[in-house]
C-alpha cells in the first residue's frame, strides 16, 4: 500500500519534469529547423511628426544652388511619412541664370516629397517673374501644378491661362521647362496677341 501510494504521489512532479524536456527539445528543434533572424535595416533614430508655424524652407539641389524656398503659416510633418504638407505657401523658384528673376508664387496647399525633388501646389496657384531684358513680366493662373525644381520643370493637366506683357494665352494642360523658357499648352489653345510695331 505504501508503494502504490509512493508512485502516485510521484506521477505529477515526473509529469512536470517530462513536459519541461519536451518543451525544450522543441524549442531547440525550433531554433536550430527554423529560418534565420531577420535582420535589423533600421539606421538612425526614427524622425517623430511635428508641425511648424510662421517656417521658412530652402531646398539646395547637389551643386549647392538654392532649388526652391518657400514660407507658409504651416508645415506639418506627420510620423512615418517624410514628406511635408503645406498650408498657405508662398514660394520661389530661383531661375539660378545670370539676370533671371525668379519665379514667384503662392497656392493655397503644398506638399514636398521626402527628397525635395517633387513639389505640387494646390488650389488657385498663382505664379508670376518679373520682366527682365526684353522679356516682359509673366504672370501664370491654374488650379494646380506638379513641379520638380531640380530640373527646373513643371506641368498641371488642369486649365492654364499666361499673360506675357500683351499676350495671353489660354489653355487645357500645360507643361513648362523654365531652363530654356519653354512652354507648352496642350489643348484647346487659345491666344491674343497684340499688334506688332512697324
Amino acid at each position: 500500500m505504501n508503494i502504490r501510494r509512493y508512485l502516485r504521489d510521484r506521477r505529477l512532479p515526473v509529469a512536470i519534469v517530462g513536459l519541461g524536456l519536451a518543451a525544450g527539445l522543441a524549442q531547440t528543434l525550433l531554433w536550430w529547423m527554423g529560418p534565420p533572424p531577420k535582420t535589423n535595416d533600421f539606421v538612425g533614430p526614427p524622425r517623430s511628426g511635428y508641425t511648424l508655424t510662421d517656417a521658412h524652407v530652402t531646398k539646395y539641389n547637389t551643386e549647392g544652388l538654392a532649388a526652391f524656398h518657400l514660407v507658409a503659416p504651416h508645415v506639418e510633418r506627420r510620423e512615418g511619412d517624410d514628406s511635408l504638407y503645406i498650408n498657405s505657401p508662398t514660394f520661389d523658384l530661383p531661375a539660378n541664370q545670370p539676370g533671371v528673376p525668379d519665379w514667384k508664387g503662392e497656392s493655397l496647399y503644398g506638399w514636398v516629397d521626402k527628397g525635395g525633388t517633387l513639389l505640387k501646389l494646390q488650389g488657385p496657384v498663382y505664379m508670376h517673374r518679373a520682366a527682365y531684358d526684353d522679356t516682359p513680366a509673366t504672370e501664370l493662373h491654374t488650379a494646380d501644378i506638379t513641379a520638380w525644381p531640380k530640373d527646373n520643370r513643371m506641368q498641371t493637366a488642369a486649365a492654364a491661362q499666361m499673360v506675357q506683357g500683351g499676350t495671353r494665352i489660354t489653355g487645357l494642360g500645360m507643361r513648362a521647362n523654365l531652363n530654356d523658357k519653354h512652354l507648352e499648352l496642350l489643348d484647346d489653345v487659345h491666344a491674343t496677341f497684340p499688334p506688332r510695331k512697324r
